[in-house]
């Protein structure tokens, strides 16, 4: 049976613009009637695989997305000493395993999720080709090239999709939702003035330029769920990968943020509260507690969204049965639990 281990999240979010819609202001959504503000799943994930978590502890093992794999590989074949157009024509005719290239310009037409291993074999396969080996074409390139499972850990949580090779697409291991202020809450618009530092008083006393700016703030809900099996499949097998990953993923999941206008009101959140559950039964979230929205009354904003969560979650498993065989949970407030205890949760549901 497959294992699901789920991941429940309060973080609180100060006066902050991380994530934004195509105007520049906090992203929103109406939720049983109520307006509230939003982080999307996109951004979420981005900045999950920006954390040193990843980065760092997971070094070797992160894929690149990129258009540019037959640029960089011509480049290299360059500094190599090969003749540059020759470089580019090996680079191309390697780069169309990934996805098209245009004509002009040795950037493919779409963005592709690439391996380290896959970057590895495109690189040999350049090699191969300097010394007068013939380049296979179209699936065999393919086969030589691009592959279903290996060791880079983002692609196996995440997934990818290649529109041009579908046979090795990766179906994402790591479902991670948009979270949503747990109670009412609007964009907020700043207005804001420069000034010239060279213009003197005499000869105009105005600003420099004048603009607006949007913000928010509030308690965000975030729920994330991974299948243990699928992603130690995508990672082809390996046990202790997958379960340094579900590590790197409960470290990053309570401290990652988008960064959006960062320098403009220094978000740095961590989570307040953190509930991971594992378990054979079907997944479910606990959005449904925020439905209705908590009340701000009395400022006690946190202390109520994590009532309003766990209650929640009692009342599904008196409804459903147990939801999951075991769990665990980190509330700062009540200075309960630690990240290193949740994050070794998560890694030996892997082990197990």
């Amino acid at each position: 049976m497959t294992t699901f281990v789920q991941f429940h999240l309060l973080t609180t979010y100060p006066l902050s613009n991380p994530n934004r819609d195509d105007t520049g202001r906090p992203k929103q959504a109406t939720i049983g009637g109520a307006p509230r503000l939003r982080l999307s799943s996109q951004s979420l994930k981005r900045a999950i695989r920006e954390t040193s978590y990843f980065m760092q502890d997971l070094a070797g093992h992160r894929g690149t997305r990129t258009r540019r794999l037959a640029g960089e590989l011509a480049k290299e074949l360059a500094e190599k000493g090969v003749d540059e157009k020759r470089a580019e024509e090996i680079a191309r005719d390697i780069g169309k395993a990934f996805s098209k290239i245009e004509d002009k310009e040795l950037e493919a037409t779409t963005l592709a999720f690439i391996s380290p291993d896959e970057w590895a074999l495109a690189r040999d396969l350049a090699e191969k080709a300097v010394a007068g080996e013939k380049l296979p074409t179209d699936k065999d390139l393919k086969k030589r090239v691009l592959r279903r499972a290996d060791g880079a850990v983002d692609i196996a949580m995440f997934g990818r999709m290649l529109a041009d090779a579908p046979d090795y697409n990766r179906e994402a291991a790591v479902q991670v939702a948009h979270a949503f202020t747990t109670h009412q809450a609007i964009a907020q618009d700043d207005w804001y003035s420069a000034m010239d530092e060279l213009k003197t008083r005499e000869e105009d006393s105005g600003a420099g330029f004048l603009g607006e700016h949007g913000f928010g703030a509030g308690v965000y809900y975030l729920y994330a769920c991974v299948s243990v099996d699928m992603l130690i499949e995508n990672l082809d097998g390996d046990v202790e990968l997958a379960a340094q990953g579900l590590e790197a993923l409960a470290k990053a999941l309570a401290t990652a943020t988008p960064k959006g206008k960062q320098n403009s009101h220094a978000h740095h959140p961590r989570a307040n509260y953190i509930r991971i559950e594992r378990g054979n039964q079907q997944p479910r979230d606990l959005s449904g507690a925020f439905v209705k929205p908590v009340s701000l009354a009395g400022g006690e904003v946190e202390t109520a969204s994590i009532s309003a969560l766990e209650d929640m979650a009692r009342r599904i498993d008196t409804c459903y049965g147990a939801c999951c065989d075991d769990l665990r949970v980190m509330s700062v407030a009540r200075g309960e639990g630690s990240l290193d205890e949740i994050a070794a949760f998560a890694a030996a549901s892997a082990r197990a």
